[in-house]
């Protein structure tokens, strides 16, 4: 189902909702130019984000200001999507990518640009080879294996696993964290996805990341197949809190992508 609204003179807003795989909604936003769209992109938002977070607004709707339509949405259990969040892990990340692309390809067209910030590039990563209109692989800020979140959560993982589950702070949030999820990212390789991966990569980050260093883009950088870039965020936070580099990575994504991109 889809609302339609103009968000300004150029650019079209669709408000949409598709299911996962349990039958669960899950909320969706598409921003896109009134005509002429060189192609569709889909983006994964960060761990405990929402499709609303500045990073995804800004630099989806930077790219629909440069001819690309892009859906963004909430996974499972986060902003306006239904589901238990304490349920889902990043298999149902996956899932939740894989769903939201058949939406994709049954009511405008499959995404040729999958981007994905922190835990949600990884997503992408993982997804890829599952997505075969998928030209382009985009991630910002992303960890070099999902495992990385227990170091993250290193402060409650001891409770995590004793218990089964713990209460941890996020952003200013409450979230249920389960064992289950520790046991997923564990069994995820972010070295096997490249391996099959037959997509461009582009990666995006900031030297000055202080949640996900920059060495994990180099290792991303060393696993992958060619073609594959790496570009400097410069003085950007984990967040791109600041509008101007939401807007660079937009400029830089638009200007890569379009050299993978095939227009119908």
């Amino acid at each position: 189902m889809s609302s339609t609204q103009r968000s300004d003179v150029s650019l079209v807003r669709e408000k949409h909702s598709f299911l996962n795989n349990k039958g669960e909604t899950l909320s969706a936003l598409v921003e896109r130019p009134e005509s002429d769209i060189k192609a569709y992109a889909l983006f994964a938002h960060c761990f405990t984000c929402s499709k609303n977070i500045g990073t995804a607004t800004r630099i989806s709707r930077g790219l629909a200001n440069r001819g690309f339509a892009v859906m963004r949405f909430d996974f499972t259990g986060l902003g306006n999507s239904e589901g238990d969040f304490a349920n889902t892990n990043f298999s149902s990340n996956i899932d939740d990518l894989l769903a939201a692309t058949e939406y994709l390809r049954g009511n405008y067209r499959a995404p040729q640009v999958l981007i994905g910030h922190s835990l949600g590039g990884a997503a992408v990563i993982a997804a890829a080879s599952r997505i075969p209109e998928a030209r382009a692989v985009v991630t910002i800020a992303a960890p070099d294996d999902p495992g990385h979140m227990r170091h993250l959560l290193r402060d409650r993982v001891a409770e995590i696993e004793a218990q089964g589950w713990a209460h941890v702070s996020i952003g200013g949030q409450k979230f249920t964290i389960r064992k289950q999820f520790l046991e997923d990212i564990s069994e995820h390789s972010l070295t096997d996805s490249l391996q099959s991966m037959d997509k461009a990569l582009l990666l995006l980050h900031s030297p000055k990341d202080e949640l996900i260093e920059i060495e994990h883009a180099y290792h991303l950088f060393e696993r992958a197949h060619e073609p594959k870039s790496l570009i400097s965020l410069d003085n950007a936070d984990h967040l791109l809190s600041n509008p101007a580099d939401a807007e660079y990575a937009a400029d830089a994504i638009s200007a890569w992508a379009s050299r993978y991109i095939t227009q119908d």
